[in-house]
């Protein structure tokens, strides 16, 4: 049994593993002596050499790569060909945010229905596939898993894992776009909306039942970084019986759902846990230590700040391992993770003496 399974389960491994937020090649590059851009094969290899407990994917080639434009010793944004605002983001640039750009007003969002859409191939919703029917669902998840797994997973495997971004909060927040969302989200019109999008995730949640994996990881960004986005009521209406009816159907098969949101769960953590969450992974605006006192061995991670890794302070640094290390010790489901994440600008002396200190204290 892997530690990294074990802490899924929480089943108190001795070694605390890791589950990081990962996007700084430039520290790769300080730590391993290897040019993350001109061999980003070798670099990543020598990485996971050094800490292999982040266990970070592995480029299949060493092609080299274009080194970004955007950087701290010129601009840290620019404008594209397109228009668009660019930051620096890990080895290239952001995204952009588009979302509900089709949409200009209320009116337009309650013309919608995400029934009859059911295609959102190239609506940009994050989870951008066609929910026409769960066959078609089923087909395009079933093909990022190996064929030889069958139906069942293999056992105690944590790469058997299956990600939904939408679980149920972001759909109409992708879909309209921030202001439009926040506008209509009252109105008594936007139930039939929301019931359209809860009868997409069924048979997303039904196909994942029926995949080989053991965890289902659902992400949902229902509070910022002071706490929640909507009321309590307007949550306990739309979100988490949801939530409850959506992972019992994949719980009902053996797999174990881990709960993810940025912000500050402290006010919704009790909700997540009660619709059957294994546990949440968030940021460290949640106070961890309540959390893991009250549920028994709950997985748990993302304490770590990267706040503190900016400021670089070696005793800074220490002293928020120990903390971490505190709360693991309290919940045999904890895993070390900087929640707030860990970017291209982080200092790599302070990253290296974070995963050094992890190496030395992050064990039961």
């Amino acid at each position: 049994m892997t530690d990294k399974y074990a802490a899924f389960m929480g089943l108190a491994p001795k070694r605390i593993p890791h589950w990081e937020h990962w996007s700084c090649p430039d520290a790769e590059t300080w730590i391993t002596g290897i040019d993350y851009y001109s061999h980003p094969r070798l670099c990543r290899l020598k990485m996971n050499e050094i800490y292999p407990q982040l266990e970070l994917p592995v480029p299949e080639t060493d092609e080299p790569k274009q080194r970004p434009k955007l950087d701290l010793a010129h601009n840290t944004s620019a404008v594209d060909e397109k228009g668009y605002q660019r930051v620096r983001w890990g080895d290239n640039v952001s995204d952009i945010w588009e979302r509900g750009k089709q949409f200009k007003n209320a009116e337009d969002v309650f013309a919608f229905s995400p029934i009859k859409q059911a295609d959102f191939t190239n609506l940009p919703v994050v989870e951008s596939h066609n929910y026409t029917d769960e066959e078609t669902i089923f087909q395009y998840y079933r093909s990022l898993f190996p064929t030889e797994w069958g139906d069942k997973a293999p056992k105690e495997s944590t790469a058997a894992s299956v990600g939904f971004y939408n679980t149920m909060f972001m759909w109409p927040l992708l879909t309209f776009g921030w202001e439009l969302f926040l506008e209509t989200c009252l109105d008594p019109e936007f139930e039939r909306i929301m019931d359209e999008f809860a009868e997409i995730n069924r048979r997303v949640f039904k196909v994942f039942a029926r995949l080989p994996v053991n965890f289902v990881i659902c992400h949902d960004d229902i509070v910022n970084t002071k706490g929640p986005i909507c009321s309590p009521k307007w949550m306990y209406k739309y979100i988490f019986p949801r939530y409850e009816e959506f992972w019992s159907i994949v719980k009902n098969q053996g797999k174990e759902v881990i709960f993810m949101s940025d912000g500050c769960m402290n006010s919704y953590a009790d909700d997540v846990m009660a619709c059957g969450a294994r546990g949440i992974i968030t940021e460290p605006y949640t106070n961890f230590k309540p959390i893991a006192k009250k549920y028994t061995n709950c997985f748990l991670a993302g304490e770590g700040d990267v706040r503190i890794l900016m400021r670089n302070n070696p005793a800074e640094i220490r002293s928020m391992v120990l903390n971490m290390v505190e709360t693991a010790k309290i919940t045999g489901g904890y895993m070390m993770c900087i929640g707030n994440h860990i970017p291209w600008n982080t200092p790599p002396e302070a990253i290296k003496h974070y995963f050094d200190l992890s190496t030395e204290l992050a064990h039961r």
